[in-house]
């Protein structure tokens, strides 16, 4: 502050201030401010603010207004003396930014005898209590005084620095420069009461809380207390570990490096919605004498859930991790260690095996239903109260009922609370798309307790002591859902003039270019590899256009190794040889290109809400976090377009006609979904390929698949053993791989053998090895099956596809997930038939 009083520079104003008798102005104006640095143009001539990189250079090259963020050249032709005392319209954030005319700081009272002698005269306790208020705001009280009006939603952002990977501090300083820093509170320093109470007057009042669960819920709670008749509604910026509640309300998983201002948008943009809110009333056990009651806490430590409540092994890793982070905090400084820590936490609980005896200790009531026999028949380990569709990180533990009669599909506004029961094999496979048991949708829950068991509320965890707790409905929250939306691009300008079809190049790019380039747009675009060219329809959101990437990199792999093959074929082939290009991790995400400074990630939760359009219109960047840079001899950099003209040379390979050619003529039968030899030839193949033992190694081989035996498999391969040969029941190996369920020989088959036993029939019966694998009910080997490129759609002999033969077996989630892939593959095909 002493520099800048040197220098006679003025802050931004925040407030204004009282007791003046002068008329109240009702309108803000720029803040101008010299600067060094200007990204952008300049509003007056549009050419962009030259970059003085010296440190020691103290040249002024804009004027910029710290509350519209309009910048002007710093020249006379460019910032005109008019532009000084013109009125400021706070720019693009204006109806979410409360103006400074609002907040009034209140004059001190003079110390006269006459004003001390009437403060006497009218001394209360709620006088009392207002100067105690008053000291507490250390000598700076202010009031707000709003302004009316429909377009304004005045926003107050609540900020958890310690939430997550520590991010808020980050965050607080971008929301302070973007608004108003009198709107914007930093949680670790006091609690979000004062500034409610201060602005609960203010109409269209919008509240965004930057933080986990647990700081929502926070919020959520003050709200009751203070009674604010319309409750403002809440959107959540998530910088939790788990971040259930954001995921519900389409905020996503995390904050990543979304610009401010996106997320402002985001903000004033969204829906209202309703959100359930939970009581949880806690006594003694009363079927226990005193002497029984074991040692554990008297109290949960919330009283109000709002995403879910639940009591053993899920709490129980929990609490460990909560008496971890008090006891070493500078240890959870990051949210990817939090969930490595749960990862361990829970291993070594699943080992102790603390929660076996869960069902033994506890009475479920739900409406009247008493859920006890069932609990203990099942022998379940967690019981789960939920509220919300997300649990533990983002899995769905309610699932889908689909046609089960005696359930709804899950809501977190209809007043009813799910109960769920989970063993360890469930817990597990909610990690990979499975669910629990579903027990009853009911609005009151009775639940006793006999011994002092591990409970979570909200993520909350406290060892409780033998209690009786009832659960019942509290009242509903107003919250900001995220909506679906497209920005201000010229494309969307017009609805007329979204084109049907659109050809988008895709690009890809590392971690490490990501990291050091991202505030460089045009090195960074230069440092990206072409993936390939995929045609979608105008209208077609990020969810769809993964499916698409996906499926382009399946073609460009099948296609690379075919080529390959070939060329081992024949050493005289004109095609020179191309190596196998790097596939896509799991975790890659899209790039959003249009903002103006740098590409910032998308969630990939948040997928759904994004339109192709608003990222890019031409191409594609999507970042692959495990990417590795290797330039391949042999190979242009970066890979030729999927689609492309027939061209001469070695782009011809590229080419559909010519590639489904070459490919024939080699004998390959089919390398991909899309590309497909005729059935009839490829039956007719078959004879030729497959083969009876004809050898000890052979025998030994089978003898190994048909028992699992994976050590003697891999030994007998080591040996010189036959991958094409045949069972007696002219199945092949791949098919009593899928059959018996073992999904690493399945794995080594796939990657070793040749491509025609993945959709090859058996003589007898006419199945392939994903219809094997389907009828026993091996979700593993399914997956590993499809996701090599197995057909879904082709039948047995008595016409079933593996769906069908899924659900035949008694596996509806198998055959839902079949039914998926199904419907993915065709959508596929008819698209990639277009594209072509």
């Amino acid at each position: 502050m002493e520099q800048l009083e040197k220098i006679n520079f003025r802050c931004k104003p925040t407030f204004r201030e009282g007791g003046s008798r002068s008329p109240r102005e009702n309108f803000v104006r720029h803040h101008w401010v010299h600067r060094r640095r200007q990204e952008g143009k300049c509003k007056q001539c549009g050419k962009g603010f030259q970059q003085k990189f010296s440190f020691h250079s103290k040249e002024i090259v804009a004027i910029s207004c710290s509350w519209c963020k309009l910048a002007f050249h710093n020249k006379v032709t460019c910032f005109m003396l008019h532009h000084i005392e013109e009125p400021c319209s706070l720019g693009a954030h204006a109806a979410v930014i409360v103006p400074p005319t609002w907040i009034i700081k209140v004059k001190k009272p003079q110390n006269s005898l006459k004003t001390s002698t009437r403060r006497k005269k009218r001394t209360s306790f709620k006088r009392k209590a207002s100067k105690r208020g008053n000291d507490d705001n250390k000598g700076r009280p202010f009031v707000i005084k709003p302004i009316s009006s429909p377009l304004m939603k005045p926003l107050l952002v609540f900020v958890n620095p310690k939430s997550g990977g520590n991010q808020g501090t980050k965050v607080l300083q971008m929301f302070m420069w973007y608004l108003n820093p009198r709107q914007v509170f930093d949680l670790s320093q006091e609690g979000p009461r004062d500034a409610l109470e201060l602005y609960r007057k203010v109409p269209n009042l919008r509240i965004l809380a930057c933080g986990g669960d647990g700081t929502v819920g926070w919020i959520l709670s003050i709200l009751d207390e203070l009674q604010l008749s319309p409750p403002p509604p809440v959107a959540v910026l998530p910088l939790g570990t788990g971040n259930d509640l954001a995921r519900t309300l389409n905020w996503g998983g995390g904050y990543t490096d979304e610009p401010v201002s996106k997320i402002l948008c985001h903000v004033e943009d969204g829906t209202i919605v309703q959100l359930d809110r939970w009581n949880l009333q806690v006594e003694r056990n009363p079927d226990l004498p005193q002497d029984e009651l074991e040692d554990g806490a008297r109290k949960l430590p919330l009283n109000v859930f709002n995403n879910y409540f639940s009591l053993g092994f899920d709490a129980h890793v929990t609490l460990e991790f909560h008496e971890s982070r008090e006891a070493n905090p500078e240890k959870f400084n990051s949210r990817f260690r939090n969930k490595m820590f749960y990862a361990g936490a829970a291993f070594t609980d699943f080992l102790q095996r603390s929660s076996r005896d869960l069902s033994k200790h506890v009475k479920v009531v739900c409406d009247g239903t008493d859920l006890t026999p069932k609990i203990q028949e099942l022998k379940f380990q967690c019981i789960v109260f939920l509220n919300i569709p997300r649990y533990c990180a983002g899995t769905m533990p309610w699932g889908n009922p689909g046609d089960h009669r005696d359930f709804e599909p899950q809501r977190h506004d209809d007043g009813y609370i799910e109960v769920i029961g989970f063993t360890m094999a469930s817990l597990a496979a909610l990690q990979v798309g499975g669910h629990g048991e579903r027990l009853h949708q009911c609005r009151e829950v009775t639940l006793l307790t006999y011994k002092s068991i591990p409970m979570q509320v909200d993520g909350e965890p406290c060892r409780l002591a033998p209690s009786l707790i009832r659960i019942s409905l509290r009242n509903q929250a107003n919250m900001v859902q995220k909506s679906k939306r497209r920005t201000s691009m010229p494309l969307l300008n017009d609805p007329h003039s979204i084109p049907d079809r659109l050809r988008i190049r895709v690009n890809r790019i590392n971690l490490q270019e990501y990291e050091g380039l991202h505030y460089d747009k045009e090195k960074l675009r230069e440092a990206s590899i072409p993936l390939g060219i995929i045609v979608v329809r105008g209208d077609c959101d990020l969810e769809t256009c993964r499916m698409y990437i996906d499926r382009l990199q399946e073609d460009l792999q099948s296609v690379t190794s075919a080529t390959q093959r070939v060329h081992y074929q024949d050493q005289e082939s004109s095609f020179p040889r191309v190596l196998s290009v790097q596939r896509l991790s799991p975790r890659w995400c899209f790039l959003d290109a249009t903002s103006a400074d740098r590409f910032y990630r998308i969630d990939r939760s948040q997928e759904h809400l994004h339109f192709v359009t608003e990222i890019s219109q031409d191409e594609i960047f999507i970042l692959d976090p495990e990417m590795v840079m290797s330039q391949q001899v042999g190979t242009p950099p970066g890979m030729p377009d999927l689609v492309v003209e027939q061209a001469t040379g070695i782009s011809e390979r590229w080419n559909p006609a010519v590639r489904k050619r070459m490919l024939s003529d080699s004998g390959l039968g089919k390398i991909s979904p899309h590309y497909e030899v005729p059935d009839k030839q490829k039956d007719a193949s078959q004879t030729h390929m497959l083969q009876s033992p004809v050898s000890s190694e052979d025998q030994a081989l089978l003898q190994a698949v048909i028992s699992g035996d994976f050590l003697k498999f891999i030994e007998c391969c080591k040996k010189g053993a036959n991958l094409l040969i045949q069972g007696p029941d002219h199945c092949s190996l791949l098919h009593h791989a899928a059959k018996t369920g073992n999904g690493e020989i399945v794995k080594y088959i796939l990657e070793h053998g040749p491509s025609e036993l993945l959709d090859m029939t058996d003589s007898e019966t006419g199945e392939t090895a994903l219809h094997k694998a389907a009828c026993q009910r091996h979700r593993a080997v399914c997956q590993l099956l499809v996701d090599a490129g197995a057909s879904l759609r082709k039948t047995d002999s008595k016409g079933k596809t593996p769906r069908d033969r899924a659900q035949q077996a008694g596996d509806p989630d198998l055959a839902s997930y079949l039914e998926s892939r199904q419907n993915y593959q065709m959508v596929s095909h008819e698209d990639l038939e277009t594209a072509v």
